[in-house]
């Protein structure tokens, strides 16, 4: 056991040391892992500062070290690896490689200053050390490169509804990471992200629901309602958020079926030349019909289900 009569330069000194070796975690050292008698080492040197001496000014001298210590950290290697970059996958990569690397880096560093969480902090109404890593890199990072992550990510997104191949698990780690960064403070980073990836998908299927009605039959049309839903289904349980799945579905069914039903319905009249089908008889076919997804369908999409089954008796 070390002296409990530490001063405040040598002290700090020390646990700089801790410091030097954490970082070397964001350096792409990611095993880096301190013994026990590191630990042991560090641990009481944060506990001896803050009970001898002027330990206000020891206690708020490594509450302000540690916060330094993640500062230089994010500038020094997260917001490097991050400028000037052009492509969309890589630069969500370098973020959750980042965001890992960075969370391990400060929960080493909290293990050590953990005596500061348990008494000085409450004491002085300051923010956690949990708080302090997670503000840091919100203020260094995320507001400034979050539009370049949420435009990267919604990239993606569009490029699979286009049918290219793109990494889901990255897309789901992008997406955990703006819930982790939501943890603390007042912008809401997902709930952004999520806003603007249901604006652009209400966009998306409004301007597809008027090409189809153009250009395809009422039974085709169905068809395709169904197949974008199932693929909205499978996107929200491959790397969305649970909240986000009922809202996406939400959308998909109002730009697709709800909003064009009059429509549809003239133009399946026109198809078949007259010749209609009633409404009630229809709802009776499909009652309890559930799109996948298990939500149970509303009556404009009962309504839609029987006029595609009933498609290929009519005409």
């Amino acid at each position: 056991m070390m002296s409990k009569d530490i001063p405040l330069e040598e002290g700090l000194m020390i646990i700089e040391e801790a410091i030097g070796k954490a970082k070397k975690i964001m350096q792409g050292c990611p095993e880096t892992k301190f013994t026990f008698e590191e630990y042991q080492k560090y641990y009481e040197c944060v506990y001896f500062m803050c009970n001898y001496h002027d330990t206000y000014e020891n206690s708020m001298q490594l509450y302000n070290q540690f916060k330094r210590s993640l500062e230089e950290s994010i500038n020094t290697m997260v917001v490097p690896s991050l400028m000037c970059q052009d492509d969309d996958a890589y630069l969500l990569r370098q973020l959750v490689l980042m965001w890992s690397n960075y969370k391990l880096m400060a929960r080493w560093l909290f293990r050590f200053f953990q005596y500061l969480d348990r008494y000085f902090i409450p004491r002085d109404n300051l923010p956690s050390l949990d708080e302090l890593t997670v503000s840091c890199f919100q203020d260094l990072v995320f507001k400034k490169f979050f539009c370049q992550f949420q435009a990267a990510a919604l990239s993606l997104i569009n490029q699979e509804r286009e049918g290219l191949q793109i990494d889901c698990d990255l897309l789901k780690n992008v997406v955990h990471t703006f819930v982790e960064l939501d943890k603390y403070g007042q912008t809401k980073y997902y709930e952004d992200f999520e806003q603007a990836m249901l604006v652009d998908t209400s966009a998306l299927y409004s301007r597809l629901a008027s090409e189809w009605l153009l250009c395809d039959s009422t039974a085709d049309y169905v068809q395709k309602v169904y197949w974008c839903l199932s693929q909205e289904n499978r996107r929200a349980s491959h790397y969305l958020h649970p909240r986000t799945a009922e809202m996406l579905r939400q959308i998909v069914r109002n730009q697709l079926l709800e909003q064009p039903a009059n429509k549809l319905f003239e133009k399946k009249q026109a198809e078949n030349s007259g010749i209609t089908t009633d409404y009630q008889e229809m709802l009776s076919k499909c009652a309890g019909m559930t799109l996948e997804g298990g939500s149970s369908v509303s009556a404009t999409e009962e309504w839609l289900a029987a006029l595609m089954a009933s498609s290929t008796n009519i005409c």
